[in-house]
């Protein structure tokens, strides 16, 4: 990575540091960092990665109430400010925050913040780095985490489709079928595509 990136990324950094929480900071450098390693591993843009995994959860620690006043604000963006579970508007709210107070104007950084939480069917390989990351980056403690480690060394898109469906099953089991339907349809649509892919023996491997 050039030096000059290197050095945009320090200051994101410390802004970044600023404004998230303890352990939400030392969660997005983690996720950074992790997806700085897999871009390297699977060819993918290392900066935007590293960008999009620091700020992925810039729009996190926002309320609920001001997650969905930001995506009622914003007339025309297609985004539900009352679905179910407003948590999930965070990615969405993190891109324009990424854009508004981090000046970031690259669309592939702004789509893997938005797209982090659930996936999306289309999604570019830097997205579903960042998507992964954020599911297996050191500081995650959860079961099955250290299998979807083992399999992020195979392939982004073998590891990303086993963790949405571990998060589904997750979702499901604890909160019902109903309990976002357009997330969990974004998810099992990244799912599908993901296997067909590997159907087509098209899917990214190490």
């Amino acid at each position: 990575m050039e030096l000059a990136q290197e050095m945009a990324l320090d200051r994101i950094r410390e802004a970044l540091k600023a404004r998230l929480s303890a352990p939400r900071f030392a969660h997005s450098v983690g996720v950074e960092m992790t997806a700085r390693d897999m871009a390297r591993r699977f060819g993918a843009d290392e900066y935007v990665c590293a960008v999009a995994g620091l700020l992925h959860d810039c729009g996190r620690d926002l309320d609920e109430h001001t997650l969905r006043r930001m995506a009622r604000e914003a007339k025309g963006s297609g985004i539900d400010a009352d679905t179910p579970n407003a948590v999930l508007l965070h990615g969405w709210a993190g891109a324009r925050i990424a854009a508004i107070d981090f000046g970031v104007d690259d669309p592939r950084v702004l789509s893997a913040i938005e797209h982090h939480t659930t996936g999306a069917p289309g999604m570019s390989i830097e997205d579903r780095i960042v998507c992964l990351a954020d599911f297996i980056e050191p500081g995650r403690d959860f079961p099955g985490v250290s299998h979807l480690r083992e399999l992020a060394g195979q392939g982004v898109d073998f590891a990303l489709a086993a963790a949405l469906e571990d998060s589904m099953s997750y979702i499901v089991s604890h909160r019902g079928a109903d309990a976002d339907p357009a997330a969990l349809a974004r998810s099992r649509a990244l799912v599908e595509e993901i296997k067909k892919s590997q159907e087509a023996g098209e899917f990214t491997v190490g």
